[in-house]
């Protein structure tokens, strides 16, 4: 499990998830010592790929995942964004259309600010292991545990979007959540 540290493997994982119609993203990044957050991964997942981007990785070019995250048919869809959107702001970039499951959650019924682990055992009836939340995700290598974790959380946000979607669109209330 190796998390993409080339600027074509970037942009040829950027190429296959362009056409999808949302795609879930996250990041692990420090914060502690400094004002800005220090961004130290990117997790993407559409409905059937998903990869780790390793934004620390030597000669690196994140410009293919801006470019992607810029795309105003894909929708973006977070949980609790505000700090992600922070990040991707300070790279020049708004990520936009976004759909924020915390928010969604909330307009849903499943109460205020709900936790990420929480929704995901309410929609998808799994149990995250959470062993790698708290962890250095500036030191390199990264290990299997920590790259595991990551991606997992990008693929139960994309496994579990369309139902959250399709539960607000039942209520009336993704006008709500769109707006």
């Amino acid at each position: 499990m190796s998390p993409i540290t080339t600027t074509a493997d970037l942009a040829a994982f950027c190429d296959r998830i362009t056409g999808a119609s949302f795609i879930a993203v996250d990041t692990e990044f420090m914060r502690e010592t400094t004002y800005w957050p220090k961004l130290c991964l990117v997790q993407v997942a559409a409905a059937d790929i998903a990869a780790n981007i390793d934004p620390l990785a030597e000669g690196l070019d994140l410009g293919p995942l801006l470019k992607l995250l810029a795309d105003p048919t894909i929708v973006k869809v977070f949980h609790a964004s505000r700090q992600d959107v922070e990040i991707f702001n300070n790279l020049g970039v708004i990520p936009r259309p976004l759909f924020d499951t915390q928010i969604a959650a909330m307009a849903a019924g499943f109460g205020e600010q709900i936790a990420y682990d929480a929704l995901v055992r309410q929609m998808l009836k799994i149990d995250l292991d959470k062993s790698s939340r708290f962890t250095d995700w500036a030191r390199r290598p990264l290990s299997d545990a920590q790259l595991a974790y990551a991606l997992a959380d990008v693929t139960h946000l994309a496994a579990f979007y369309p139902l959250l979607r399709d539960r607000l669109e039942k209520t009336g209330r993704l006008t709500w959540v769109n707006e």
